[in-house]
């Protein structure tokens, strides 16, 4: 299965944020160990080293390294950008851009804690703790 995986679910895991960190971090080993495809979208790096400016560098690039080693790293074409531009029904420009890097990689799901931001969106956003209830019922 192919999802693509929202900033805040990587920073849960990341800086072991509570009440999160425990489903996020079962969502980054099942794309560690290669049961599900994991994506991160281009502009979420960025996004990262800036919300993280309180880690020291040299900790932050070794997340961010550590973090493209089991995610693959996704753009959006100059198309795609300009469609996500233009889709006025989404509140927060930056969930434009994950909902069309997810369709680039034919996502199932956008995991991410913020499922009310996505109710437009392409791609079907999920909760980290509802993506794994549907890994579960699969078993």
């Amino acid at each position: 299965m192919v999802v693509l995986i929202d900033t805040n679910v990587i920073i849960d895991y990341l800086i072991t944020r509570e009440p999160f960190y425990k489903a996020a971090s079962a969502i980054i080993i099942k794309c560690a160990q290669k049961e599900i495809t994991g994506y991160i979208a281009f502009h979420s790096i960025p996004n990262l080293w800036y919300i993280l400016r309180k880690v020291p560098e040299n900790k932050r690039r070794k997340w961010i390294i550590d973090i493209c080693s089991f995610l693959q790293v996704i753009g959006a074409s100059h198309a795609e950008v300009v469609r996500a531009i233009k889709m006025e029904n989404f509140k927060d420009f930056e969930d434009c851009l994950q909902d069309r890097c997810a369709s680039n990689v034919g996502a199932k799901y956008i995991i991410t804690r913020n499922v009310l931001d996505f109710l437009n969106s392409e791609v079907q956003a999920i909760s980290p703790e509802d993506f794994l209830k549907i890994l579960e019922d699969k078993k």
